[in-house]
């Protein structure tokens, strides 16, 4: 089974796309993901779209991107849809191949100014902000959107259709609603829905971790495609191994030593990217404590780096957590 869509002219092959995540999606970590392969669509992080139409250097740092990066979407969030539209002109002058509104960012932060996936709640407002940013580029647009606000109120068909009616070309949907943060009770039906409401690809999103996940939303909600976030950090493979089950192939067999290469390669490739060894740490222990997660004896690598206090700690611990070279099992959700 092969799995492929496009955003208007941008073929999307095979149709896996890594998501938008804060603190985590960006040059060094979609580099990763591309070495390792598997995965046809790459986003930035979410980018505030004033701090664009400012100048404002570190939001133009985060829609940086390789120049055989494509094809790629650079996400931007608000809530004024004027700002939003200035936003939209810079993600075109900036050579993108696909512009993202951020309608699903469940953040505290985001949500109290009314962007993300606050704008669930508001439909005019949602209305007007998309159809601002479609006439101020010519890039494909695309929209990603939670199921709702709260589980009482999961409107994304409603605002499905809305987009699409107002020229967005792409949805990917999260199952999850606002007030699910990051639990909740899996809901796919939601994301079905979507999909039969609207005729443009529709992405399924959220607790896809593995081989066995991807093919379960795929065939609970019917979508064009997936979208993978946290599963990627916890396996960077996870784009092959779904595309080796998709295409009837044994699952892709990952050593100790090729994760202990990743892992410590993704530590020297952010180094550059901080003013200080700080900085490193912090960003190593965001994507190592999912790295581990799931792997057997994972808990004992995460303890390590996790409670290390400096680079030469946390690079000890992964060390002697690999130094039996040997398949490393990574656990079934």
């Amino acid at each position: 089974m092969s799995l492929g869509y496009r955003i208007r002219d941008v073929a999307v092959e095979p149709g896996l796309a890594l998501a938008p995540m804060e603190g985590v999606t960006d040059l060094t970590f979609r580099r990763l993901i591309r070495s390792i392969g598997g995965c046809g669509l790459v986003h930035t992080e979410f980018i505030p779209a004033r701090n664009l139409k400012l100048s404002i250097r570190q939001a133009l740092d985060l829609a940086m991107f390789d120049a055989d990066e494509h094809p790629i979407a650079i996400q931007i969030y608000g809530n004024d849809p004027e700002v939003m539209a200035e936003g939209a002109r810079i993600v075109s002058d900036l050579g993108a191949d696909i512009l993202d509104l951020n309608m699903g960012c469940p953040s505290k932060k985001v949500c109290q100014r009314s962007g993300g996936s606050a704008l669930m709640k508001e439909p005019d407002l949602s209305r007007r902000i998309v159809a601002a940013m479609r006439a101020a580029t010519p890039l494909p647009f695309t929209v990603k959107m939670r199921a709702g606000w709260d589980p009482d109120h999961r409107n994304a068909p409603e605002i499905a259709r809305m987009c699409e009616e107002e020229g967005a070309e792409g949805l990917a949907v999260h199952w999850r609603t606002r007030t699910d943060l990051y639990g909740g009770v899996r809901e796919l039906d939601t994301i079905r829905r979507v999909k039969a409401s609207v005729s443009i690809p529709v992405i399924a999103n959220g607790d896809i971790v593995d081989a066995v996940s991807a093919l379960q939303t795929l065939e609970a909600t019917g979508a064009d495609g997936l979208m993978i976030g946290r599963g990627a950090m916890r396996d960077p493979w996870v784009f092959r191994q779904i595309q080796a089950a998709l295409h009837g192939r044994p699952p892709v067999v990952v050593d100790a030593l090729e994760r202990k290469r990743v892992l410590l390669g993704y530590l020297e490739a952010i180094r550059p990217n901080f003013r200080d060894d700080r900085g490193v740490l912090g960003r190593f222990k965001k994507i190592a404590r999912h790295f581990t997660d799931g792997v057997e004896g994972g808990a004992r690598l995460r303890d390590g780096i996790l409670h290390s206090q400096s680079l030469e700690e946390a690079v000890e611990s992964v060390e002697a957590f690999f130094a039996e070279p040997g398949e490393v099992a990574v656990r079934a959700s």
